[in-house]
């Protein structure tokens, strides 16, 4: 997995970090790391410089503030393409995505998926240490994005998956405009739109034990919005952005 970057965003996650940078590097000997840090206050930029001095498949891109999820990974998409990666995975830093199931998604990309989504609302599909509550918004979320945008993805709102980067080649990324984690949920729409072949993978998916979610009530009133803006321009073919076809 030497053209693979894996992008893990962080903001305040200073215990976290070490150990899924380490859990990430084991996965698979090639792979390459891109920790995308928001200026976070405590420390957690200075722990992942630390760890890029140590390894060199290992490399930190420093942002002012914090921006949300949508700009962090759009400029690491960035970063992707001008250090010639052929595939960007993404992951959370909080250990909730096991980076053991990477070689998984790469195997579907390999196979032919442009995106390679690790999916826990499929057959072998879990979740771990999640209240009820928890289930059911996630879950609910997928199914009224999914319908509303005609889809046809289980998990679309999930945060664990890997891109074919040439499948995004003619995209302006400064015309995702998703700040919170509706990010995830836009760039699954548009890669439907653009033909991707997108396979879903069933993952665990545990909930964190160090640090706080990020998860506000603006970022799920974002998604709420957003996704029913997007179902009505699905539906009347007057999308805010030039679709690329990619076949």
């Amino acid at each position: 997995m030497k053209d693979v970057v894996v992008a893990i965003p962080t903001y305040n996650e200073k215990d976290n970090i070490t150990p899924i940078v380490m859990r990430t590097l084991a996965a698979d000997p090639g792979m390459n790391i891109l920790i995308v840090d928001d200026n976070s206050p405590d420390g957690t930029g200075r722990i992942a410089d630390a760890l890029a001095a140590e390894n060199d498949r290992v490399h930190v891109l420093h942002r002012k503030g914090k921006e949300g999820l949508g700009p962090a990974y759009r400029a690491a998409i960035q970063w992707a393409r001008d250090n010639d990666f052929a595939y960007f995975a993404q992951m959370d830093a909080d250990g909730s995505h096991h980076p053991e199931a990477l070689p998984a998604l790469y195997a579907a990309n390999q196979a032919g998926a442009d995106l390679a989504i690790g999916s826990r609302w499929m057959a072998g599909g879990d979740t771990e240490n999640w209240p009820f509550y928890r289930r059911w918004l996630s879950r609910g979320a997928s199914i009224y994005a999914s319908v509303l945008l005609r889809a046809k993805i289980k998990d679309i709102t999930a945060g664990f998956r890997i891109y074919r980067l040439a499948s995004l080649a003619n995209w302006d990324l400064d015309s995702i405009t998703s700040a919170g984690y509706c990010y995830q949920i836009e760039m699954s729409w548009r890669s439907r739109l653009s033909g991707f072949t997108i396979t879903e993978v069933p993952i665990v998916f545990t909930e964190r034990t160090e640090g706080v979610s990020k998860m506000t009530g603006n970022i799920i009133g974002e998604a709420l919005v957003q996704v029913f803006r997007w179902g009505i321009q699905t539906r009347t073919g007057r999308l805010p952005f030039v679709v690329e076809k990619i076949r």
